[in-house]
């Protein structure tokens, strides 16, 4: 019989193993806690959560509202418990950590097909190991120096990465085109970028208050490395009035069609999705508190009603480049037994993360039933998840869930109605696949 190992208490590992467990695949689930604590965890108990205590919005009109509907619909523990532990939090689904890492633990040790080991595996070549199957890494984003280094000989150096510097993502449908323009330094009929053009004033009202806006503030397990090739926005900022229009708002080569002229300062914005419905902010990794993101960026011409799909950040985040080095299955393609689930994967959040987890669970599941099964469509939130973690990119970033990771639509409709058929949509074709495959 298969008997696959789970390294990781966190929501992806234990996501993971209760979907094993129920489809009655013996599962060993290690975790280091309390032998070994990271610099963020700080209680014994499985699925801690570290940062915030909200599992954001529970409207199917969000793609993260559309992720727990999905997850609710294969019996997700971490769901589960989230309802049980929940608090106030308006639409939000919002838990308290203590009472829902209890829920999580008392399931997983209550579960006669889980067996839980507190103990650190510092290595994916553990002679404990040689027994199972199957081996998922549900480390987290905080992964043990020892396994990570364990994972690097794997996969090969320059494929693991350590700080996420992730810009922000705008709607298309946002931006204001009467402002911005198409258009590319070197080539002029370039449409996968949008340009936001700055007169001298503008540019100055703009850079006074990115210097004065309030950023966030690194845990002391965060410590600040920042690299040259990815400085926060800010920070460039603060280096000189002059050093954003010779950075990343360098104007040259960018004509205005509407009149003709290279405006004082370009802020560019580079297609997310082969549709073209998201943008990037070029350039704008930022350590900006969120609100503060959202009140100064809107004053770049062109961007003023403009609706993020994502905000900004720089963390600590060990992730692999998985397009690259996973193959369909989350599994490395220099070791086939070895799967990753969760953050490591290049997912971001926690339902996204746990959600992953429950993903490879089920694959495993159905492996050991000799049955394989195809990912969900690309328009549900699952889906699309999976999608942006098989997608080549020249530069691999974590994403959260959002409807810029889906196909486009094609209709138009307001902000509102375009994310309820977006939410509708998610759910109906969803709910087809899963019937079509796993039944009522």
């Amino acid at each position: 019989m298969e008997k696959i190992a789970v390294i990781g208490g966190g929501l992806a590992g234990c996501e993971c193993a209760m979907q094993l467990a129920k489809a009655d695949v013996p599962v060993v689930l290690y975790e280091m806690k309390p032998d070994h604590y990271s610099e963020a965890h700080h209680i014994p108990g499985l699925a801690e959560l570290v940062c915030s205590n909200s599992l954001r919005s529970g409207d199917i009109s969000t793609a993260v509202g559309v992720l727990k509907k999905e997850m609710e619909a294969f019996g997700s523990i971490v769901m589960k418990c989230a309802m049980e532990s929940r608090v106030p939090a308006g639409s939000a689904v919002a838990v308290d950590r203590a009472i829902f890492s209890n829920l999580v633990t008392e399931a997983l040790e209550a579960e006669e097909n889980i067996t839980i080991i507190r103990r650190e595996i510092k290595s994916l070549d553990d002679p404990e190991l040689a027994e199972f199957s199957k081996i998922v890494v549900a480390a987290g984003p905080l992964a043990s120096e020892t396994l990570t280094e364990s994972l690097i000989e794997k996969i090969g150096g320059g494929r693991l990465y350590f700080y996420d510097a992730i810009a922000p993502i705008v709607s298309r449908d946002s931006v204001n085109m009467d402002i911005a323009f198409f258009g590319s330094r070197y080539k002029p009929e370039d449409d996968d970028y949008l340009n936001c053009p700055m007169t001298e004033e503008q540019y100055a009202a703009f850079l006074a208050e990115l210097k004065a806006g309030e950023r966030v503030v690194p845990r002391e397990f965060e410590k600040e490395i920042h690299f040259e090739g990815c400085l926060p926005i800010e920070e460039m900022a603060d280096r000189g009035d002059q050093t954003l229009t010779f950075g990343p708002l360098k104007p040259v080569g960018l004509i205005d069609p509407r009149n003709d002229e290279q405006a004082y300062a370009v802020v560019q914005l580079r297609a997310e999705n082969k549709e073209k419905t998201s943008f990037n902010l070029v350039g704008f990794q930022t350590k900006l508190k969120y609100p503060e993101q959202k009140r100064i960026f809107k004053m770049i011409p062109g961007l003023e009603n403009v609706e993020f799909l994502r905000l900004g950040s720089i963390h600590r985040n060990t992730y692999v480049n998985a397009p690259e080095v996973l193959d369909e299955k989350l599994a490395l393609k220099a070791d086939l037994r070895i799967h990753l689930a969760g953050q490591i994967t290049g997912v971001e959040g926690y339902l996204e993360s746990a959600a992953c987890g429950l993903w490879v669970g089920l694959l495993l599941a159905e492996d050991a039933k000799g049955r394989t099964i195809p990912n969900p469509p690309l328009e549900s939130s699952m889906g699309a998840l999976l999608a942006h973690l098989r997608e080549a990119k020249k530069n691999f970033q974590p994403s959260n869930i959002q409807f810029g990771l889906m196909p486009a639509l094609k209709m138009r409709a307001n902000k509102k109605r375009r994310k309820e058929l977006y939410g509708q949509r998610a759910m109906e074709l969803f709910e087809r696949w899963r019937l079509e495959y796993f039944g009522e």
